[in-house]
C-alpha cells in the first residue's frame, strides 16, 4: 500500500500529500468561508518532491486527500560514477541505482552510509 487517505482537517504546512499522482510537501492550507450553496472549501498548495513544481488541490474541507507511505532506510553507498550512485540497503542487502541531487553530490562517497526515502515506488536521498 504505497498511499492512505487522511482527512483534510488533519493536515499541516510540513505534511505530505499526493498531488496529481505526486508525492508533495504541504507548504499551506487555505479555507474559505463556506458559501450560500456551499460548504467550506479548502485549498492546499503544495511542492513536487521530485519535480519541484507546485501543485494544488481544492476539495471539501470535509473530503480526504491521499498522503503517501513513506519508508525511511539506510543504505551503503558502493560507487559514485556523474551523478548516479548504487547504493546497497542495509537490511535487505538489495542493490539499485538512484539518481543524486545537486545539493548532495559532496556528500555521496564510495563506502559511506546515507539514508533515503522510498515513496511510491521512487527513491529519494536524504541528506
Amino acid at each position: 500500500m504505497a498511499e492512505k487517505p487522511v482527512p483534510i482537517k488533519s493536515l499541516k504546512p510540513g505534511h505530505f500529500v499526493m498531488a496529481d499522482g505526486e508525492p508533495c510537501r504541504v507548504v499551506s492550507i487555505t479555507l474559505s468561508k463556506p458559501g450560500k450553496h456551499g460548504s467550506t472549501k479548502a485549498r492546499i498548495e503544495c511542492m513536487g518532491l521530485f519535480d519541484n513544481r507546485r501543485h494544488y488541490i481544492l476539495k471539501p474541507s470535509s473530503a480526504d486527500v491521499m498522503v503517501p507511505v513513506i519508508e525511511k532506510k539506510k543504505a551503503q553507498v558502493i560507487s559514485v560514477s556523474g551523478s548516479t550512485a548504487q547504493l546497497m540497503d542495509l537490511t535487505d542487502y538489495s542493490v539499485f541505482e538512484v539518481e543524486v541531487p545537486e545539493e548532495l553530490r559532496e556528500k555521496v562517497k564510495a563506502g559511506e552510509e546515507i539514508e533515503y526515502w522510498k515513496i511510491a515506488g521512487r527513491v529519494m536521498l536524504r541528506p
